[in-house]
């Protein structure tokens, strides 16, 4: 029968890999891989031979119809990202819509995400959250700072290592210097580490030790 399975794959340790994760991609007739050079290795490891097929933020809307007459024909199709779980900062929301408007079954595996551990390891309070993913870049950043800045829950947030200064920076603009910031680095990775402090002297931290790799940052909310 088709179904389109979200498969999520390890973030860093591929001891994280679950034994229905290998199963569903060995049984599945495609996997769509977002870099499918950096899922080949994923593939290999685990003695996985089902046909590969690109799927990534550009060309996934011009893919969605011819993916849904596949599965239209019996095939079943699954997702996975280069890391982490499908659709979540990453392609997937489209397809699983599109699947979902033409009956076609969709089965979301638990699994590897990164915000998950980051929040847990955080310390901050995590019964309520949002998670806000990557901040606009240029339009609409300053409005979206500004409307966070009193958000009263937990708030989680993706970002890359270089933009990471600046966005400390901005924290310390919108939300004080006091706030409280937790960023988790490499998680599941052998250099992982988590930086907890207010938002000045997280700042300061990643000012004077650059940071590289996978970030995740937790930030307090407003009091």
């Amino acid at each position: 029968m088709s179904k389109l399975y979200i498969v999520p794959t390890p973030i860093g340790n591929l001891k994280d890999m679950t034994f229905r994760a290998v199963e569903v991609l060995k049984e599945v007739d495609l996997i769509l891989a977002e870099d499918t050079r950096t899922s080949g290795k994923l593939l290999k490891h685990f003695e996985i031979g089902t046909q590969m097929q690109s799927h990534h933020m550009h060309n996934e809307h011009r893919m969605v119809e011819q993916l849904v007459q596949k599965f239209k024909s019996g095939l079943s199709i699954a997702l996975i990202s280069d890391a982490g779980t499908p659709a979540i900062s990453d392609p997937g929301f489209l397809l699983t819509r599109a699947c979902i408007e033409n009956g076609i079954e969709v089965d979301c595996l638990p699994g590897a995400t990164a915000f998950v551990p980051a929040l847990v390891n955080s310390g901050l309070p995590n019964d309520k959250f949002v998670f806000e993913g990557f901040l606009p870049v240029k339009k609409g950043r300053q409005t979206r700072l500004k409307l966070l800045a009193e958000e009263t829950r937990t708030i989680v947030f993706y970002e890359s290592p270089h933009k990471l200064i600046k966005t400390l920076g901005n924290f310390c603009e919108y939300f004080g210097e006091d706030r409280p910031v937790s960023v988790s680095r490499e998680l599941t990775k052998l250099y992982e580490e988590t930086i907890r402090g207010t938002a000045k002297e997280v700042l300061d931290h990643y000012t004077n030790k650059p940071p590289k790799g996978e970030i995740v940052i937790v930030v307090g909310g407003k009091k």
